[in-house]
């Protein structure tokens, strides 16, 4: 395993364990830690995004170009990451069992739709 690799997996890891933390605690009001869940969601995600970026560069990897075509699949994907995310908290959360389904199987078929959209067909 290279450094670069190796520092890159522990380094996500704390990314993702802090962002997950904080995740919870913005989200369980019986923590009652909002704000404190908060930044440390920030500091989760910022130490993933810099963990990003220095991975791409240790591997010389070329930077990443920003195009419709790459702020269309960003956009598709939030966009089905969110019905998804709408329709288990209706499921779940809410107990509306039907519409929080749909509105799942919704998102799962557009993030489905992004491997074609990024692929293409052959």
């Amino acid at each position: 395993m290279k450094k670069s690799t190796f520092g890159a997996m522990i380094a996500g890891t704390i990314g993702g364990l802090l962002f997950a933390l904080g995740m919870c605690m913005t989200l369980i009001p019986e923590w009652n830690a909002s704000g404190q869940g908060t930044v440390l969601g920030i500091i989760g995600a910022g130490i993933l995004l810099i963990t990003f970026l220095l991975w791409r560069k240790a591997e010389h990897k070329a930077p990443i170009r920003i195009s419709g075509k790459t702020v269309g699949a960003a956009g598709i994907g939030l966009g089905g990451a969110v019905a998804l995310g709408i329709g288990m908290c209706l499921t779940m959360v809410w107990s509306v069992m039907l519409p929080g389904v749909l509105i799942g199987l919704a998102g799962i078929i557009v993030l489905l739709c992004l491997i074609p959209y990024i692929k293409g067909f052959k």
